[in-house]
């Protein structure tokens, strides 16, 4: 092993640098402090990283940017404006919805589509759309405002902040469904706005009302998409955090974080090389940090014992497909969602088993920006969620990848969508264990940390270690929460918890 320090005590380490560390090295930097990311890959970005190839483009995770407003604070945080470095394309109509007896429903951030559309589905709903945008409003500006941004570790403090009219209003003890039945009648939309419970890691008849904000944020911000894809976004994070002076190392994966005495002494590569630093910061899953990278006698017992209690999102089996011509039929982003929606759900989360009136979705980016694929071509990326690695009875997830796919071009076909395997020009498919080994993510959960009652804001894993000083956490298995903007967000926080602790 080779034992020379590869650098100084200074500086602030990072292991990973998808959203969250980009984040939390631009702020840090930006603060003074000296940094470096360690990523594993090739590339940086995490699960949100790219596939090139036979002049295709495709994001491997996220497909569309919400709250552009977060992204643009990152930026000024640095003195720099988002716009010198990402360019936005609005994607409008941004969500369609389709069952299999050819309901659809279609989202838009323009009211007066929404109305019309809502109007269509739920004659007389105007009155309740209204109502639902001012009532998820309030809801929104609390959260962010009092509850998201902010670094708390106990119920008192971050509940204390709230007025009782406050608390009363964020609906946590009423599930999501239940909050969107208050204001629709139609089933079909309360399953279209409650589907956004997949990606928190549960379902809309258990998950807390308080979500409604998630579909309101999107309808209130619009949905995005950065011109070269999501990466385009990763590459303006990438090149701010090099002017501001981060060092980056790609291709560089950490074998483990060093500690004794309870705090951290720095960490070792998997050449060997070892960084001696007093700060370091884990943008690897919290639960495989604790349990694959932290090597302390004493507490691995009670890591394996955190992370088996800790409860994840789902995974996903996620496919990429460079597809000769347009495709007629679908827009940017349609989600299939199963006549039997609750079961679906069951069989998700309950039954742990790939449903079997299988819900997904499907991207088709190039629609807006045609430069994600060959003149007149169709980039195609299609998810569907399944359970957890340890939990699905699943032999061969290559085998079930195939099985999956059939079923997938079966319900296109009859929403009229018809793709001859002839025009499949390329392909990649990532299965729950592709998402495990390449990017670190625990049990193959694709999306982080669920979201109960029990693991949102001081119930949720802490972005700091409690037992070993001077260790910290980001991404979407720390607070505030998964998905692009609250990852973003989660580098701010531990950032500023770094500052204020070690001053």
């Amino acid at each position: 092993m080779n034992r020379a320090n590869t650098g100084s005590a200074g500086t602030v380490a990072i292991i990973g640098g998808g959203l969250g560390g980009l984040s939390a090295a631009i702020h840090l930097r930006a603060a003074g402090r000296r940094v470096t990311i360690f990523e594993a890959n090739e590339r940086v970005g995490g699960r949100a990283n790219v596939i090139e190839k036979n002049g295709f483009r495709f994001d491997t995770g996220p497909s569309l940017l919400n709250y552009p407003w977060v992204f643009e604070e990152l930026f000024r945080s640095a003195g720099k404006n988002l716009s010198d470095y990402v360019t936005l394309l609005k994607v409008d109509p941004s969500v369609g919805f389709a069952w299999p007896d050819r309901t659809t429903f279609t989202l838009s951030s323009r009211l007066d589509a929404l109305l019309e559309e809502c109007e269509r589905v739920e004659p007389g709903s105007r009155p309740a759309v209204l109502a639902f945008l001012r009532d998820a409003a309030v809801k929104y500006r609390i959260a962010f405002d009092k509850l998201v941004n902010r670094n708390v570790d106990n119920a008192l403090s971050w509940f204390g902040a709230l007025s009782p009219r406050e608390m009363a209003s964020l609906s946590v003890w009423r599930s999501l469904y239940s909050e969107l039945g208050r204001f629709f009648k139609s089933p079909r939309i309360c399953e279209a706005l409650g589907s956004y419970g997949m990606y928190l890691g549960g379902s809309p008849h258990s998950l807390p009302g308080f979500f409604s904000i998630l579909p309101y944020g999107e309808l209130a911000y619009g949905l995005w998409l950065p011109e070269g894809g999501i990466y385009g976004l990763v590459s303006g994070m990438e090149k701010l955090a090099v002017e501001l002076g981060v060092e980056i190392r790609t291709s560089c994966p950490v074998d483990e974080i060093r500690a004794e005495h309870g705090r951290v002494e720095g960490i070792t590569l998997r050449s060997g090389d070892r960084l001696d630093s007093q700060t370091v910061i884990s943008n690897v899953d919290v639960p495989t940090t604790n349990t694959k990278l932290l090597r302390c006698n004493g507490l691995t017992g009670k890591f394996a014992a955190r992370a088996a209690n800790t409860r994840m999102t789902c995974s996903v089996l996620t496919y990429y497909l460079g597809i000769r011509g347009k495709i007629d039929g679908l827009g940017h982003h349609t989600i299939f969602l199963p006549l039997d929606y609750q079961g679906a759900f069951d069989d998700l989360n309950k039954h742990n088993r790939i449903p079997r009136d299988l819900p997904f979705y499907v991207s088709l980016p190039s629609e807006t920006d045609p430069g994600l694929a060959p003149a007149g071509d169709t980039a195609m990326f299609v998810l569907v969620p399944t359970p957890l690695i340890s939990e699905a009875c699943v032999p061969d997830w290559n085998a079930e990848a195939l099985e999956v796919k059939r079923r997938v071009f079966e319900r296109l076909m009859r929403h009229g969508v018809n793709i001859h395997p002839t025009r499949i020009v390329c392909e990649e498919i990532y299965t729950p264990e592709t998402w495990r080994d390449r990017f670190g993510l625990h049990n193959g959960s694709a999306f982080g940390a669920a979201h109960n009652l029990f693991q949102v804001g001081p119930f949720r894993d802490a972005n700091y270690s409690r037992e070993i000083a001077g260790l910290y956490y980001t991404g979407a298995s720390t607070t505030p929460g998964t998905g692009m903007p609250m990852v973003v967000l989660s580098g701010k926080l531990v950032a500023e918890r770094i500052l204020q602790r070690e001053r």
